[in-house]
């Protein structure tokens, strides 16, 4: 049998801005269905990677893959496949809640779209402010909004930058409960940048470190644990921030 083609595949991706490198040659495969972590501190990369993954950004070199289309050139192959989201990239505030959700499922291509915003708003709760203007909404509406936004074409690669930020620990545990269903249920991949490395902890089978536009490990929270000789992932990513990972990597 052959193995199963990579929902998303980077090979030695290399970004420049003028003089500043973001990413620096990195390579990974994500497995369907899995959920991964990408972590790393401000000016790590990550922002950049999630972007050329969905086609923003031109790499200046390299290639990345999503199930199986090239990005960004042939993007319209895969694009109602994919979903995004962030708590930093706001909806229109004066559209409802129930406009918002209707507009991004036409860009996405999702079907039957009255019938996906019903059943979104009943799994997230969303009845209550469904026709409330957005820009209206508290934190964890506006989050909770997000996340049906980004569940609209029910996708097969999900991107996720800091989707719990700013939450409460109830809504984020909240959250997170939702996205570990929708895994679940559909096999979506995931790619979560997180700074909370409990919710990593939780969710993902497997973590990729960056430093500096760098990959600087890759392997499962567990391992990484035991390498170097740390309780929690908050632990590692401290080490690795600051230069001691080396110093701490036992054999």
């Amino acid at each position: 049998m052959h193995a199963a083609t990579p929902a998303i595949s980077i090979q030695s991706l290399v970004k420049r801005y003028k003089n500043t490198t973001a990413v620096n040659g990195i390579s990974f495969e994500l497995e369907p269905g899995t959920i991964t972590g990408l972590l790393g501190g401000n000016g790590a990369g990550k922002t950049t990677t999630i972007a050329t993954i969905m086609g923003l950004v031109m790499p200046t070199s390299g290639t990345v893959k999503v199930l199986g289309a090239e990005m960004p050139r042939q993007r319209y192959r895969v694009l109602h496949r994919m979903n995004f989201e962030s708590p930093y990239v706001d909806m229109p505030m004066r559209l409802t809640v129930w406009q918002n959700l209707n507009v991004f499922a036409r860009l996405y291509g999702a079907a039957d779209i009255g019938a996906r915003i019903e059943a979104l708003a009943e799994e997230l709760d969303l009845g209550e402010f469904l026709h409330r203007p957005t820009g209206k909404l508290s934190a964890g509406q506006k989050t909770r909004v997000s996340l049906a936004k980004a569940l609209l074409n029910k996708p097969d690669v999900l991107l996720l930058d800091e989707p719990t930020a700013s939450l409460d620990p109830d809504t984020a545990d909240w959250v997170r409960g939702r996205l570990e269903r929708f895994c679940a249920e559909n096999g979506a991949t995931v790619l979560l940048a997180s700074h909370n490395m409990a919710e990593v902890e939780r969710l993902c089978a497997r973590v990729i470190m960056m430093k500096k536009g760098d990959i600087v490990d890759d392997d499962t929270p567990a391992n990484l644990l035991a390498r170097y000789g740390r309780q929690t992932l908050e632990d590692v990513f401290l080490d690795i921030a600051r230069g001691r990972g080396e110093a701490r990597a036992v054999s």
